[in-house]
Formats: C-alpha cells, structure tokens, sequence
C-alpha cells in the first residue's frame, strides 16, 4: 500500500506528525516502510496513530529472534525464538512466538498471541484475539483479550483482567483491578482480585477466591477452599468450597439467582464447611463431599 500526502491529510493527522512526513516522505511512501521509519525516528506514538488509520495487511514477518527498541508490524509476526523489545510491541494481526516474550512498555496485536513460554509486559497486554502463554503471563498494567485466555502457570496482572472468552489458568490468578470475563474462569489455583470479580457463566478455582469487592456469576461459583468477598457473593446457580463463605460486612450471599424457586434443592445448593452468616438465598446442603 502507497501512502501519499493527500490520503494521509484525509486522516487529520496532527501538524507535527504531518510536517514530519512532509519533510521526510514528501513523495509518498509504502505503508510498512513508513512505519520503520517512524519507529527509526522515535515517533512510535505516530506510527501506532498510523495503524489504527489504515489497518492491518497480510503480510508476515518471520525472525529468528526480535531484539529491538519497538516494532510497528501491520501484518503479522513469527518469531521462532525469543521477543526482547525495550518498549512497544504493535502488531496489526497475530503474533506467534516459540520462545517467551518481554516488552518495556506495551505489547498489543490485532489478532490472537500465542507464545510457547512466558509473556512479561511492563504495562499493558492486549490481544485482539486468543491469548495462550506455555507458561505465565505478568503484566503491569491491563490485560485485555478479545477471546479465550489460555495460560499453564500463573497469571499476575497489575492493571484489569478484561476477557471476552473463557480463561483457563493451570495455577493462580491474582489481579490488581477488577475482572470481567464474558463466559468461565478455570484455574487450578488460586483467584485472587483487589475489586470485583463478575463472569457471564461460572467460576471453578482449584484453592480459595478472594474479592476485593463483589463476586459474580451467572453460573455456578466453585472453590476448593474458602471463598471470600468483601462486598456480595452472587451465584446465578449453586455456591460451593470446602472451606468458610463470607461477605464483607453489611453484605448477603445469594445462590440460585437464576435457579426458579422449585429447582433450588438440585440447582442452588450452597455447600461450605458451615453455613454463611449471611446467606440470604439457596438451598444449605452442608459440608460438600470429597
């Protein structure tokens, strides 16, 4: 794709930006040519404007190993071995990495991530797509994934957790911000948030779930612990953990939100090591079995 004078005026750019390219590519340019070089020239923040404008391509980039101040792809990018980059990496569609990834600053693509080690940003993380680690995934900043989150180890992340798939975690998640995940959140771990924590379908975590704020879902909510919140507990079907259920104070445990009254027996059961003090709906069963 060719980029003139004329076609980028058509997109506002601002006068610095403009002036930049009229002193530097005054007769036009290739687009991915013109993203090296605003990366070369420092102007990332413009390149990143660039791309938004006029969309991902169909190209693909392949290394052996990425080690770079920023990269601004509009295609895609395959990496057999490790990704280094000491701020942003932007990608347009996918990213495919057989190694791990580390990135400065921000690490955002068009399309799904798919690393087969470890993924470490020092701000945010956004894929437009599925995101799988081989290992875990630490962020300082957001999280953000506009399909299923599929991660072996741990996932940390400084920011919010914002999915709109399911996630599957081998061991814990632990978030600084609130979580929102549009189906399940599966983790053999532990779930731990400083705000509130809301999935569409169901929570089933593998030790305790502590909420900052209100516990959510539309499902059921599962721990092999002790399940924790300090604002409300709500499950649209049963309640259980092995362990205490307890709101923050002033706050009710309901179960079977999404359960009609007659199915509750069956459907909302609350099982817990005893009776929440707050529980204002769902059927007590007791201690939940082995």
């Amino acid at each position: 794709m060719d980029l003139t004078k004329d076609f980028i005026k058509t997109k506002q750019p601002c006068a610095d930006g403009f002036r930049w390219f009229l002193r530097h590519h005054h007769e036009g340019s290739n687009y991915q040519d013109l993203l090296d070089a605003l990366v070369h020239a420092d102007r990332v923040s413009d390149a990143c404007w660039l791309l938004d404008q006029f969309g991902p391509t169909n190209e693909t980039l392949i290394l052996d190993h990425l080690s770079a101040d920023a990269i601004v792809f509009a295609g895609s990018l395959r990496v057999r071995g490790n990704i280094d980059v000491d701020s942003m990496v932007r990608v347009g569609r996918r990213i495919d990495v057989g190694g791990s990834i580390v990135v400065g600053e921000s690490l955002v693509s068009g399309d799904d991530i798919r690393c087969e080690g470890n993924i470490r940003s020092n701000g945010r993380l956004e894929s437009g797509g599925r995101l799988k680690a081989g290992w875990g995934i630490e962020a300082n900043g957001d999280i953000t994934a506009k399909a299923d989150l599929q991660v072996a180890w741990d996932v940390r992340c400084a920011g919010h957790l914002r999915l709109d798939g399911q996630a599957s975690v081998g061991h814990d998640i632990s978030v600084q911000g609130s979580i929102a995940c549009a189906k399940s959140i599966v983790c053999g771990g532990s779930l731990v948030s400083t705000a509130s924590v809301h999935a569409i379908e169901g929570i089933s975590v593998g030790v305790d779930i502590k909420c900052g704020m209100h516990l959510e879902a539309g499902w059921g909510i599962k721990a092999g612990g002790a399940v924790e919140a300090r604002g409300a507990i709500r499950a649209g079907e049963s309640l259980s953990a092995f362990e205490t259920i307890s709101a923050g104070a002033g706050y009710g445990v309901f179960a079977g939100l999404n359960v009609q009254l007659e199915a509750w027996e069956s459907s909302a059961r609350v099982c817990a090591s005893q009776k929440p003090d707050s529980l204002m709906s769902g059927w007590w069963a007791g201690v939940r079995d082995v």
